[in-house]
This record gives structure tokens, sequence and C-alpha cells, in this order.
């Protein structure tokens, strides 16, 4: 691992992912440049969290943080690693690296690939499409990624095992830390058939913003986003406009109009930030028109 690569370690053990400010910093002057600019005191103004990130870098060791990933089962990948999924840089806010749990082949699946997201608390409909969809799209060698939770994530990640596809997850905490609990059988067959994804150490809990924060990753890591119930305020409709700030389609299921669960989708579709989907055709002819 080059002095780079190193950095990026370093800075994703010390600052909270997400950060426009830190993360236009390393795209611009790279991470080295960063850190040292830290060290000398080039970021110093007298708020608390650049005190935070100085006092977290005490702490940290390269050799130390590669053995909490290595212990875990993890791997860490950079933007100069063979395999960096290279449409995570069209974020205004990359990562500064990920910590990748599974077959890192894996990763190069990312090219083709859906995210299906929604709502934690579905209708029986909801939850069927969800999996019909997934389950259609591994047919026709797509992946599918969602974010591990209850409800239509989970309904997807299913969906796309059950027809021996490929799934992966985008983590809210660390490899380590998966959330829910309830859903321990489901990330590890996850793992088992694909990867899980995060930003942060393994050991790192899960706490409610960095599920908002992980969302856009959700959407980066994906030609095109599906959104299958969600209600008129929800984390899913985060996903949708992080996908649709970074030119990624957004499609949106239809539902009952007297549900709440489907509110956000038609919020989006009567919106125009999203376009109406009702098979796997509809979705590979909006990701996928030349094929």
């Amino acid at each position: 691992m080059n002095e780079e690569a190193q950095a990026r370690l370093i800075l994703l053990n010390s600052i909270e992912p997400g950060s426009l400010f830190w993360s236009g910093e390393v795209k611009k002057n790279g991470a080295k440049k960063v850190l040292d600019g830290i060290h000398a005191g080039f970021y110093d103004d007298g708020k608390d969290e650049i005190l935070k990130i100085k006092d977290r870098l005490k702490s940290i060791n390269v050799e130390g943080a590669i053995s909490e990933i290595s212990e875990n089962e993890g791997q860490f990948i950079y933007p100069e690693h063979e395999l960096w999924p290279k449409q995570i840089n069209d974020l205004g806010n990359p990562p500064f690296g990920l910590i990748v749990k599974g077959e890192l082949e894996y990763l190069k699946y990312l090219n083709q690939s859906i995210s299906i997201v929604g709502t934690r608390n579905p209708t029986n409909y909801g939850t069927r499409i969800a999996s019909d969809f997934a389950a259609g799209l591994a047919d026709r060698d797509w992946a599918v990624v969602s974010g591990g939770a209850l409800g239509i994530d989970s309904a997807a990640h299913l969906g796309a095992i059950a027809a021996e596809g490929l799934t992966i997850g985008i983590l809210g905490g660390g490899i380590s830390k998966p959330y829910p609990l309830s859903n321990s059988r489901l990330f590890n067959e996850i793992q088992s058939k694909g990867l899980l994804i995060s930003e942060v150490m393994p050991n790192v809990q899960p706490v409610p913003h960095r599920f908002l924060i992980r969302n856009r990753l959700i959407a980066a890591l994906s030609k095109g986003t599906i959104v299958v119930e969600a209600a008129y305020r929800s984390g899913s409709l985060r996903t949708a406009r992080d996908a649709a700030e970074i030119f990624r389609p957004v499609m949106a299921v239809p539902g009952p109009i007297n549900v709440p669960t489907s509110e956000g989708c038609h919020k989006l579709i009567s919106d125009r930030c999203a376009e109406i989907v009702a098979s796997v055709s509809d979705v590979l002819e909006l990701v996928n028109p030349m094929a």
C-alpha cells in the first residue's frame, strides 16, 4: 500500500464520511497532502471538528487499521486500486476508501447493477414487487444493490439470492456491525453470495445519520435506482435525489393511491423526478437503452 493509500486509510479512520469539504480537499490535493496539512495546522480554525480530528489522529496507525480490517474479514480498497468502482467518483463527496467483505472480484459487476430501495414497512404488494424485480434483474445478469434494511431492501436482496444472482449490501456502520441485527442471517448470505461494503472501519457502530450519508453510495454504485414503496418523507427519497444529482436514472413503482407507502413514489413521479416502471424490461430500457 503506497503513501497515498495509507493516508486515505488514516483519513477514513479520523473524519466522518460524507463531508463535502474534506472530500473536496482530497480530490483537489490528494490524501497525503491533506493529512500533512492537518498535522501542520494548515486547517486549524478553532472549530471543534478539526480539534476532534486531530485528537483521533493521535491514536491511529496504519498497521493497527489494517489489522482491524483483516481480523474482520474485510479488505480496504481506494481509488488507485484496480477494482475501485470508478462510478463512485461522480459524487461530490466520494469516500476516502471502501472496506469490502466478500469476493473482491464481484466489484466488477457494479458496472451492471441496479439499486432497489424503499420503506421498512412495506405492504405485501411492495415486498412481492421488490423481490420480483430483483429476481428478474438477476436472471438477466444484473447485480442488485440495496442497504440491508428491513422491508423493501431485504426483499430485494432475497429476490436476487433466490434467483442465484449477485447482491451487494451497502452498510451504514462497519462490516462487523451490520444493522439490523434481526437481518444477521441475510447479511451472512449476502457476504457469501455477494458483497458487504462500508466506508467506515469494521467496528464503527451504525447510527441514524450514517444511513442517510450512506444512501449516496447506493445511488452512485448503481446504474439506476428503483424506489418501491416509500412514504412521503423517506430515506429512500434521499437515495433517489442522490441518484438524480449524479444523473443516474431514477425509477418508481406506482401503487394504490390510498396507501401511504406509495405516496413517496407518486411524489417522485408527479414531480418528474422519476420514470414509472412496471417491469424489468421498463427498467432495462431506461438504464441500458442500446442493448
